[in-house]
């Protein structure tokens, strides 16, 4: 079976998605359509772009480890630190554990969280689009760069920004020694945030993602 590197622009960073805490790399509340095709064994990669004034540069590289639905999220007890906590510190804050349904009806939650209104209630537009996937990314082998973000060669890969993602098959020799490059020069960084998030200092804030209002 082939495995893939997906690539894709990170528009915020608030450590939110990804959220690289607690020894653990989780995406959970973004891209969804990279969330449904993602397997164990793939990579993902998000990129700079002009908000971040990190074009060409490797926010975070991940490979994933484990899948899981929101529901198996929510109730696993290694992720409870996940879970937000908006009277709490920027970390946790950012929590992104934030999407389970209720057993009874299947009807979706969405936890006070970064993806609620400004009040804390449900953000319709953020709950219809990131439950569209049911489907957590777990990876317990990362490198989390945030705003000191790693310039990488996307050429030599074939890659420029854009919108969606790309998929890149690891069969390609280029794509498996641009990982292996990232690999041997940060092995000492395996699995360490590097750098608070671009945002972070924002954590508080509120985004609407299908406007991409923060507020």
């Amino acid at each position: 079976m082939s495995r893939y590197l997906f690539i894709y622009v990170v528009a915020r960073d608030f450590g939110f998605a990804p959220n690289p805490y607690h020894g653990l790399c989780t995406l959970a509340t973004c891209v969804p359509r990279i969330r449904s095709k993602a397997q164990i064994g793939d990579w993902v990669m998000g990129v700079g772009g002009s908000r971040l004034k990190a074009t060409g540069k490797s926010v975070y590289l991940m490979r994933v480890s484990e899948t899981l639905t929101f529901n198996s999220y929510w109730t696993d007890t290694r992720f409870i630190r996940k879970k937000p906590a908006r009277n709490g510190s920027l970390m946790m804050m950012v929590g992104d554990n934030v999407y389970h349904q209720e057993i009874s009806s299947e009807t979706w939650i969405q936890s006070d969280s970064h993806h609620s209104n400004l009040d804390g209630t449900t953000n319709h537009n953020n709950l219809k689009t990131y439950t569209s996937s049911d489907k957590v990314l777990v990876s317990d082998h990362f490198y989390y760069f945030g705003k000191s973000a790693l310039d990488v060669d996307l050429a030599s890969i074939g890659y420029k920004n854009h919108r969606g993602h790309s998929k890149k098959d690891l069969c390609d020799e280029r794509i498996t020694d641009f990982i292996d490059g990232i690999e041997r020069h940060h092995k000492k960084e395996l699995n360490l945030v590097l750098d608070d998030p671009f945002d972070f200092l924002a954590a508080s804030k509120r985004v609407d993602q299908t406007t991409g209002k923060i507020t």
